[in-house]
């Protein structure tokens, strides 16, 4: 395969993506209002655009199941057959099966799976008034194995959303390339200029500010770069939808995304590390929050769910929020859950009976269910937020619902850090993460201890020293200094022997060998080439707690 082929498959793979997500986001709007022609005009023009792509390639399986597809549409336009929950329940299907078989055709795959085509078959019935004949086609099976062709209805019911044709593409303005473009051949003179000077022995005064020059070039040209990648929450937000149309359905509820603040734009690798965490929520806002249609009615709701996405900048980070309207936590559920788990859950507030769902294996459910009941989901959702250095906050009300807040960051590229010492290696803390530095007293214990608490205007935090967290050498300073952080609400300290200051890091991400190290979410290399750890605060902040616990159990 030559590389305009290469490139020809690949921008058609992107392309059927996008056409795929507007095809769904369309039908779930369609089924709410059957009226907006302007939703199933847009429905037909993609799977057109995707029928007329996948022929012009050679890929005749997908054009002709995109064909038999465009009938049923052509007569659901036309008022001859009306839309109803199961053809829409089809369509969402078929948008399935062609998120399957566009990879498979530029995989190398001539025909459709067997399931495939018994979604074929149904749709065939629905594009003729006389019952479909079996499609012949030379790159189409006729006949699918007796269990797919005698049940072709089980693949149009509840089921899990198939995988999207993810792509790591990236749709940028040519402007914004010619701006990147610019800046790069200016930094390329500038470079020459100080190579030069260097060369005629210039003076140091004159080279120094040469590089300054280059310097603000290069963080104009980062600047730059990291506006590209910035793309909008909207289209990751609206794809729940579907989610939420088909996991209501299969549970005999009723509920509607509402999506707020699409137009907040975050980097699209925070996007990538969302998409799980979002879909746990929205699946447990279903399953533990919206309650049936009669309940809702006996406590006087609307028969009808709303579950809200919304998101918003605040500072340097974006605050994303999910709410449902729901029956809420029930706390003392969650308490006697608790306690009968072996946790001390008698004198725990509000806050922190809250925070108990986020807990591996928690769960209030009384049975298993295909959503939930295994204290899974939730921990997955904990443990993806503290990888994106973020935190996580509930607020509920019994009877009216719950609002989970996640914060998180802009970028996971470049942050702003704050480099420590301990022993002879170098740290670099979140600097977001940060309330106050301070100087360790005395008297908080024998150095060698690994944990210890510092009295901080009244209150007890605990604190971990570093050196002896990671096995560094014994420092030879007399006075150690305590970094104090913050991750939801809740404070600890990081005992170093030395503060570097604040600077600008570039993550890069640890090798296999080092992922499992607790308290160490990434690398970076210093200006001097040597490489220092970044740390991961919540963990950090977990194995204080964890300890001071400890500690004080063998006290008592």
């Amino acid at each position: 395969m030559d590389i305009d082929r290469d490139m020809l498959l690949e921008a058609f793979s992107a392309e059927s993506q996008e056409n795929l997500d507007a095809v769904e986001d369309a039908l779930v709007a369609l089924e709410t209002n059957p009226a907006d022609d302007e939703a199933l005009r847009a429905v037909f023009r993609a799977a057109h655009t995707i029928k007329g792509n996948a022929a012009t390639i050679g890929f005749h399986a997908v054009a002709e199941f995109g064909h038999v597809f465009e009938d049923v549409l052509a007569r659901l336009r036309a008022h001859e057959i009306t839309l109803t929950t199961d053809l829409t329940s089809l369509f969402l299907r078929a948008v399935d099966v062609l998120r399957e078989a566009i990879p498979m055709a530029v995989g190398g795959a001539a025909e459709l799976m067997p399931m495939h085509v018994a979604v074929l078959r149904k749709l065939g019935e629905h594009a003729s008034k006389a019952p479909a004949q079996p499609v012949d086609h030379a790159s189409t099976p006729t006949a699918a194995p007796s269990g797919d062709d005698a049940e072709p209805d089980a693949a149009v019911g509840a089921h899990e959303p198939a995988p999207r044709l993810e792509g790591r593409t990236l749709r940028v303005d040519v402007e914004r390339l010619d701006r990147m473009l610019r800046l790069a051949g200016e930094i390329a003179i500038s470079r020459g200029r100080l190579r030069d000077m260097l060369e005629r022995g210039a003076g140091v005064l004159d080279a120094l500010e040469t590089h300054r020059e280059a310097d603000r070039l290069f963080l104009d040209l980062q600047e730059q770069i990291m506006q590209a990648r910035m793309v909008p929450l909207g289209p990751a937000f609206r794809r729940h939808q579907r989610t939420v149309r088909d996991v209501a359905l299969a549970h005999g509820k009723e509920a509607v995304l509402i999506v707020e603040g699409e137009e907040v734009e975050v980097d699209t690798t925070v996007i990538e590390h969302l998409r799980d965490p979002l879909t746990h929520m929205i699946r447990n806002a279903i399953d533990h929050g919206i309650e049936t249609p009669a309940v809702r009615a006996q406590r006087g709701k609307n028969t009808c769910g709303r579950i809200t996405l919304r998101a918003r900048r605040d500072a340097g980070s974006i605050l994303i929020e999910i709410e449902d309207d729901g029956g809420g936590l029930d706390l003392e559920r969650i308490r006697a859950v608790a306690l009968a788990s072996g946790i001390d859950a008698a004198r725990l507030r509000d806050a922190d009976l809250r925070d108990l769902i986020f807990g591996s294996g928690f769960s209030t459910a009384e049975t298993v269910t295909d959503l939930s009941g295994r204290g899974v989901g939730m921990e997955v959702v904990r443990r993806n937020i503290d990888l994106l250095r973020g935190s996580i906050a509930v607020e509920s009300r019994l009877g009216h619902g719950t609002t989970i807040s996640l914060r998180v960051p802009l970028t996971l590229a470049i942050i702003d850090g704050f480099q420590v010492g301990a022993g002879d290696q170098t740290y670099v803390v979140p600097l977001d993460a940060i309330v106050e530095c301070l100087e360790l007293p005395p008297e908080t214990g024998d150095r060698g201890a690994a944990c210890g608490v510092i009295n901080v205007r009244g209150a007890a935090v605990p604190f971990l020293r570093l050196g002896e967290l990671f096995g560094a050498p014994t420092s030879a300073h007399e006075r150690q200094n305590v970094v104090i952080v913050r991750h939801d609400e809740r404070l600890a300290g990081i005992a170093v022997d030395a503060l570097y200051g604040q600077s600008q890091t570039v993550i890069k991400p640890l090798s296999k060998m080092f992922r499992g190290v607790a308290g160490v979410s990434g690398s970076t290399i210093l200006g001097n080439g040597r490489v220092a750890l970044i740390l991961d605060v919540p963990a950090l902040l977990r194995e204080a707690t964890l300890r001071r616990d400890a500690s004080q159990e063998l006290t008592s």
